[in-house]
């Protein structure tokens, strides 16, 4: 089916809400029916989420999506207030059936640095310092005469910091502070705790509420929320092979290699329950994350299902 416009499947996404609330007036109804015969994008676009509609039928009644939609905190008047920005906030498939696929905060927006779904970017920082985003990452920069300062408010990041400048070089998360001591390193948001991986050199981690520092080798991992750091673990292999566009697994879950996949998706990516313990080894590419899906089939014994370019699910394969 042909794509359309991300404003005509944010404007579908809305109409479907209102439509399974149980509370469309008939005026709503009438002005639905004009919007549909207004452009050939809106008839596609509303045909190819009611093929995602029929596949999960499990949801499929409108009690059960209303119920999923109240849940979710999503009313029509939230629609509304958020206007043309709802797409941004809640994918496809997720919405029509209770799936919410990604939430970003407004501060990440706001943010001086952000990335999309499948989006990394380079930047140059006015010392010279070096630093990747990965998918889906939201930076603050602070630059002045006593510190270079960077805030990472969600995703990850690898930083090469620059020599011969003397102010600290620091990057804070909500859980704490880290302290480069002349390094390449990662730094990744992973819910409630922070997870630094130094690859060279030393960083002095510490805690929010923690009163002393400690610091973290090259070649080691360690994670961090507000009050405590975790024990120190090897660097896993290929830790920053994202940065050359490829996902490294070894011996990795099926289920977690699709999220760290999902990341640089938009839409749903779903695993069939039983194979969520099913290990993998290799390499897959991060640009072209449904050539990497397909890789799945050579390896395991799954097959991958898709329903437009929204909704996708690896499913055991058929005897």
């Amino acid at each position: 089916m042909s794509q359309v416009s991300a404003r005509a499947l944010n404007e579908a996404i809305g109409w479907q809400l209102c439509l399974d609330s149980g509370e469309a007036s008939d005026q709503q109804r009438h002005e639905f029916q004009r919007w549909l015969a207004a452009h050939p994008d809106h008839a596609r676009v509303w045909q190819q989420l009611g093929g995602i509609d029929q596949q999960l039928g499990a949801a499929a009644s409108p009690l059960a999506r209303r119920a999923l939609l109240q849940s979710g905190g999503v009313r029509r008047r939230a629609l509304r207030r958020l206007g043309g920005t709802t797409l941004g906030l809640l994918l496809a498939g997720g919405i029509l059936l209770g799936l919410l696929a990604q939430h970003r905060t407004l501060g990440d927006y706001l943010s001086d640095q952000h990335t999309a779904a499948g989006e990394q970017r380079e930047l140059l920082l006015p010392d010279r310092s070096a630093v990747r985003l990965n998918s889906r990452s939201a930076l603050d920069i602070d630059f002045n005469d006593h510190e270079r300062r960077l805030f990472l408010r969600s995703g990850e990041i690898l930083v090469q910091t620059a020599p011969g400048d003397g102010r600290p070089f620091l990057v804070e998360t909500a859980q704490g502070r880290l302290r480069a001591l002349g390094t390449r390193f990662l730094v990744r948001r992973d819910g409630d705790a922070t997870e630094l991986v130094v690859l060279q050199s030393a960083v002095a981690a510490r805690p929010a509420h923690a009163p002393q520092e400690r610091v973290i080798q090259a070649g080691q991992r360690v994670r961090m929320d507000t009050e405590h750091l975790g024990d120190n673990q090897p660097a896993p292999v290929g830790v920053d092979a994202w940065a050359r566009g490829m996902l490294v697994a070894d011996n990795l879950r099926l289920a977690d290699l699709l999220d760290s996949l999902g990341e640089y998706r938009s839409g749903y990516l779903g695993l069939d329950d039983s194979l969520a313990d099913l290990r993998i080894s290799g390499s897959f590419p991060l640009h072209d994350s449904d050539l990497a899906l397909e890789a799945l089939s050579l390896s395991l014994p799954v097959r991958i299902e898709h329903v437009g370019p929204w909704w996708t699910r690896v499913v055991p394969a058929t005897p």
